[in-house]
């Protein structure tokens, strides 16, 4: 008896779509985890782990994200010079208040991406702005609620 043949996409057979997530009072790992299944592709049945077969996210309001707990204050990022004694830190509240406050969604979903070829190719379907205008309007994407999702996304 002859195995069921296993669906496998090619380039051809991908379909990407563009969505629209309003992160304002979301909570960010919640969110961060369903951008990161999305843009990988793993929401369709057609999905084929070693292609990039997931849609496009656009983020808008990133700097109204919400950190359960005191994350805010105490979740730290860190990163290094690459010189001697140059491990350099700052919080998310800090983030968050700067000038770039889409850094904190980006580097929620770009830990939750395999590290490789194919999640920096994944992470270049994310978009993420700090204000509500963004420059994607002619891909005219849908509206994600993830709010609705489930009761503790927002807060």
């Amino acid at each position: 008896m002859p195995l069921p043949k296993t669906y496998v996409a090619t380039p051809k057979d991908i379909n990407k779509n563009w969505f629209l997530v309003d992160a304002e009072d979301l909570v960010l790992g919640r969110m961060a985890s369903l951008i990161a299944m999305r843009i990988r592709g793993k929401h369709k049945p057609t999905y084929t782990p070693n292609m990039d077969c997931g849609d496009h996210i656009v983020v808008i309001n990133a700097e109204k994200v919400k950190l359960t707990g005191n994350k805010r204050n105490n979740k730290t990022y860190y990163w290094h010079t690459g010189y001697p004694g140059g491990i350099k830190s700052r919080t998310a509240d800090k983030l968050l208040d700067g000038r770039f406050p889409e850094r904190v969604i980006q580097k929620a979903v770009e830990r939750m991406v395999p590290r490789g070829p194919l999640g920096r190719n994944a992470m270049r379907n994310l978009h993420v702005y700090a204000g509500t205008a963004h420059p994607h309007e002619a891909q005219q994407p849908v509206v994600l609620d993830i709010a609705s999702m489930n009761e503790k996304n927002k807060r």
